[in-house]
């Protein structure tokens, strides 16, 4: 079970911190991360972390977004600064460890003035 939070409004340069917290699986073996997705867009992947703490980044929030895993409290994180409208999205908690996948119920993220 993932359960996230941390989404909401806010303003054009502002900053959100989202958090997922996963309950039931061996969190340090999993590659986690943040995913997003529009209406009538596919699902992109925002970031990822792995068990090695190597991270990638969609190319137009780097720089902007910081993600970040704590084991010990198996939970993700995902802050948000500098936010602009092109960010609005439903996101979405995702762990994966072979053909284990799992994603979090999802949470609205809109920026604007």
């Amino acid at each position: 079970q993932f359960v996230e939070s941390g989404g909401g409004l806010v303003q054009p340069g502002g900053s959100l911190r989202l958090s997922c917290k996963a309950t039931g699986i061996n969190f340090f073996h999993y590659v986690v991360g943040w995913y997003r997705q529009v209406p009538g867009k596919e699902r992109e992947m925002v970031a990822t972390i792995d068990d090695y703490y190597e991270i990638n980044y969609e190319p137009s929030v780097q720089g902007r977004f910081t993600i970040s895993r704590d084991n010990a409290e198996s939970t993700v994180i995902l802050q948000m600064n500098n936010l602009q409208p092109e960010d609005t999205a439903v996101y979405f908690c995702n762990a994966q460890f072979g053909a284990n996948v799992f994603w979090g119920q999802g949470t609205q993220v809109t920026v604007s003035s």
